[in-house]
């Protein structure tokens, strides 16, 4: 599938790091370093503009190594972008560290997933079907 695309950023394209890899790494596009303090978050441009085809969304993810290492991670995982979206894709970072985090231009902040979606219509009723877990929620399944 193709997607069309505008780089306003001065990096390259987003591309999958290896053969088989869901995401491609998004990239911050800034113009001095930024620095996240611990709890605080930041919302960081990438300079990148797309349209999706109609049926698929945009999935912006947390890297783990960044979520690893230094306890960065996307806010509002997974953030959506809707096929009707148009404005610059950007990134909402948290540092959940005891430490400032220096976001530097180029770095690679979060992955992007590209999957189809459906929309469902509502079917109104009174009795949903019965089934073995019912209505056991959280934790409900064990450990």
């Amino acid at each position: 599938m193709k997607v069309k695309v505008i780089n306003q950023s001065k990096h390259p394209l987003p591309e999958y790091q290896t053969e088989l890899s869901a995401g491609m790494d998004l990239r911050a596009e800034l113009e001095d370093p930024m620095i996240i303090q611990p709890l605080e978050r930041k919302l960081i441009g990438t300079g990148l503009y797309m349209e999706l085809p109609a049926g698929f969304e945009a999935q912006i993810r947390p890297r783990s190594g960044l979520a690893l290492k230094y306890g960065v991670t996307v806010l509002n995982t997974p953030g959506t972008i809707d096929a009707d979206y148009r404005g610059e894709i950007k990134v909402l970072l948290i540092n959940l560290s005891n430490e400032p985090f220096q976001v530097n231009d180029g770095e690679r902040i979060a992955q992007m997933v590209v999957a189809r979606h459906e929309q469902i219509g509502w079917d109104p009723d009174e009795v949903l079907t019965e089934t073995t877990r019912g209505r056991g929620g959280y934790g409900s399944t064990g450990k």
